[in-house]
């Protein structure tokens, strides 16, 4: 979502800001999960081809939705520890490291008390499994597509 929200030219760009600014009076966090993670993909020129940024570039953009009142850096709770491994006991026999990140941003979220939201439907089917609030977003669909 921070991605496609940085991003301009981020395939699920437009759907994100049509959403985010419908969001008037709400607040949103980075956890460190998604502080590394649009840092590490903007600094990723597989990603972002010729938009790549450098790490100070990528700080910058960082920096930037800190200045938006409504946008912080939530801390991680002594209980997050607890609430990530339970979210993993269902997907213990995996090996995935996106079934890890999921199961954190699920239990970063319920220790929030927070709405998770994301354009991935797995992510999203997780946290409906864990009866965690979720806000699925779905990108515009092409004309004749």
């Amino acid at each position: 979502m921070w991605l496609a929200l940085s991003w301009a030219n981020h395939r699920h760009s437009d759907a994100a800001w049509a959403w985010f600014s419908r969001q008037e009076d709400d607040r949103f966090f980075f956890c460190r999960f998604t502080q590394l993670g649009l840092l590490r993909l903007l600094a990723t020129s597989a990603v972002m081809g010729k938009d790549v940024r450098t790490i100070g570039q990528a700080w910058k953009v960082y920096d930037r939705w800190l200045e938006d009142s409504r946008v912080g850096m939530r801390q991680e709770a002594f209980e997050l520890d607890a609430a990530f491994r339970a979210a993993t006991r269902s997907v213990s026999r995996l090996s995935s490291p996106k079934a890890l990140g999921d199961c954190y941003l699920l239990a970063v979220s319920q220790v929030a008390d927070a709405t998770l939201v994301t354009f991935d439907r797995g992510l999203a089917s997780a946290c409906q499994k864990a009866r965690q609030r979720v806000a699925l977003l779905e990108p515009p669909t092409l004309a004749g597509g």
